[in-house]
């Protein structure tokens, strides 16, 4: 397999991942400071990761537009602020003698102007707003399934309701993304023969299309 799926099912294994290693931390009804709160918080930084390169292989399957780029720097922006987010978890989880003392921390750095509004209210969203938006795009060009988007969509607002839905959160935006691992397989294929330069959606797989 290549590396562009292998990220692409990284990043929402590491979602799901998370929300396992949160429940088991909160079986014993102590959750942060510890290994629990630092192991869940490594996986889901590492998932974010792992969407970077996952989002740009995915941008490659469409045509080149100001939209479609607009669209993946939204997205990067709300992936940059998450990681930021899950950062300063694992800082606070390390500096903390105990739950009061960490969340205390995390206070002070949310009192920090504009610290809210970047790093947790607003700017992460863009993140979820722009991953959508994309799989939406895909959809149309029937490299996604129209199902993809509420199915993906699905996933992101399941923890809203709770955090305890993680895991199934992200297997949802797992099988929401999976049906695009054939055309960046293929995509890689058409690269490493020396198809050369980035291969756009409007010309891989042009020919079945018609």
């Amino acid at each position: 397999m290549k590396r562009a799926a292998l990220f692409l099912i990284a990043g929402p294994v590491g979602i799901a991942a998370y929300g396992l290693v949160r429940l088991w931390g909160k079986s014993d009804g102590v959750y942060g400071p510890g290994f629990d709160w630092q192991a869940a918080h490594l996986v889901a930084l590492a998932g974010m990761v792992c969407f970077v390169p996952a989002v740009l292989a995915l941008s490659r399957l469409l045509p080149r537009s100001r939209w479609r780029d607009g669209v993946v720097v939204l997205t990067l922006v709300g992936l940059a602020a998450t990681m930021v987010q899950f950062g300063a978890d694992i800082v606070e989880g390390l500096l903390a003698a105990d739950r009061a003392e960490m969340s205390a921390l995390g206070a002070d750095f949310k009192d920090i102007p504009g610290v809210e509004v970047a790093f947790y209210d607003v700017v992460p969203q863009f993140f979820f707003l722009g991953l959508v938006v994309l799989a939406g795009m895909l959809a149309a060009r029937r490299r996604l399934p129209w199902w993809s988007v509420p199915l993906l969509l699905g996933g992101i607002v399941l923890p809203v309701v709770t955090l305890d839905l993680l895991p199934i959160a992200g297997l949802c935006m797992l099988a929401a993304l999976a049906p695009a691992l054939p055309s960046l397989r293929q995509q890689s294929s058409v690269r490493q023969a020396g198809a050369g330069g980035p291969v756009d959606g409007a010309r891989l797989g042009g020919r079945a299309r018609r």
